[in-house]
């Protein structure tokens, strides 16, 4: 038989929210490109990836992770935190600002298997170090310089990121806000604000997002969360997703919690996407990567396909980046994550240090990342 593609990703259950397809199914490679998905004969490739017994999906896609390594006190390698663990597109979450992105574009951007974009922080230094918070002195907030910034890096910029929490911005969380917002409108760009623990209750801040604005963090235990004192989804909350706010995870070292995720989930309130906050403070717990994220959705009662809906497509359409990820879509680059779904018994812990067992674990196996294979690199207790 002649050798059409450069790849065959054979035997395994192809779950790609994008096209409603959860289902044994082929997925070939040619180019660099998602080139066919179908019953495939594997003699019809040059090389063949055996994914059978496994789940295979788009690139996994991961809207909040920290990677300036060696500048930013949170970062870690992209590729050894991120790629080999089955993610193959990340949005770095404002450690950079205008004054240190241009490092950030050539020595990580530029350099990282890993496909990186950025929100730039309203912080001009971005979020180099946790003795002074980024912007308790608003002098460092710089709107101009940072619009400039953005418009000249349009092709990785994707919006901005402010961090409103007492310990970041002090008392000036408001006018930090309005700093980013005024960026983000002259860019048509989304705001990603980081809530909770922040002088002002969360309801002073929605006024001023718009639809397609990101609230990362979105079921932390700190104070001004999504839920009131008495565990009920805040009105003003709910108005905000209705109007196109977009929920997402964040979980980090400090902000995600399972009492207040399964009280909002069980008031109808999900989040939009799902993300790790994967940086170097919990990178050996309770984070450790995206997969394990995502499986602590899977005991929360999510079903696969919305975990993976969650991680691939709906955090690619809502962060405006290329066409062709998150999905396996023909034509689509060619990034897919293979995972084994293990059933058993798996400790899970929050970042209020609370366990759960879960029955379910999504396991990264390989990754392909723009036509290329790379196996991961995982080690679960």
């Amino acid at each position: 038989m002649q050798v059409q593609y450069d790849l065959i990703v054979s035997g395994g259950t192809v779950v790609d929210p994008s096209q409603s397809l959860h289902a044994r199914r082929d997925v070939a490679v040619k180019d660099g490109k998602i080139a066919a998905i179908g019953q495939l004969d594997a003699a019809s490739a040059a090389s063949r990836l055996d994914a059978s017994g496994k789940i295979v999906t788009p690139g996994i896609v991961d809207i909040h992770v920290h990677v300036y390594e060696g500048v930013s006190h949170y970062g870690v390698d992209a590729d050894e935190h991120c790629l080999l663990k089955g993610v193959t597109t990340v949005l770095d979450a404002g450690s950079s600002g205008c004054q240190t992105f241009p490092g950030f574009r050539e020595y990580v951007i530029n350099v990282a298997r890993t496909r990186v974009f950025a929100l730039l922080n309203i912080a001009s230094q971005g979020m180099i170090s946790d003795i002074v918070g980024e912007l308790e002195d608003l002098r460092w907030a710089r709107p101009e310089e940072t619009l400039q910034v953005l418009e000249r890096n349009r092709d990785v910029v994707l919006g901005v990121k402010v961090r409103l929490e007492r310990r970041m911005a002090g008392s000036n969380a408001i006018a930090a806000l309005r700093m980013a917002r005024e960026v983000a409108d002259a860019a048509d760009v989304p705001v990603m604000v980081h809530i909770g623990g922040t002088v002002n209750p969360l309801t002073d801040f929605l006024p001023l997002l718009r639809a397609g604005d990101v609230i990362t963090h979105c079921f932390h235990a700190k104070t001004y969360g999504v839920l009131d004192e008495d565990g009920v989804v805040v009105p003003e909350v709910r108005a905000a997703v209705e109007r196109g706010v977009l929920l997402d995870i964040g979980h980090g070292r400090g902000s995600f919690s399972f009492n207040v995720c399964e009280r909002a989930l069980a008031q109808g309130l999900l989040p939009g996407t799902i993300s790790s906050d994967v940086h170097a403070h919990n990178i050996h717990g309770p984070v450790f990567d995206m997969a394990t994220t995502m499986s602590k959705f899977l005991h929360l009662g999510l079903s696969l396909d919305d975990v993976i809906r969650m991680s691939t497509h709906a955090p690619a359409r809502a962060m405006g980046m290329p066409d062709g990820i998150g999905t396996l879509q023909v034509g689509a680059p060619a990034d897919i994550s293979i995972f084994e779904l293990r059933t058993g018994t798996f400790d899970f812990v929050d970042a209020e240090g609370e366990h759960r067992i879960g029955e379910q674990r999504l396991v990264p196996h390989a990754i392909v990342r723009d036509g290329r294979v790379h196996a991961a690199v995982v080690d679960y207790a």
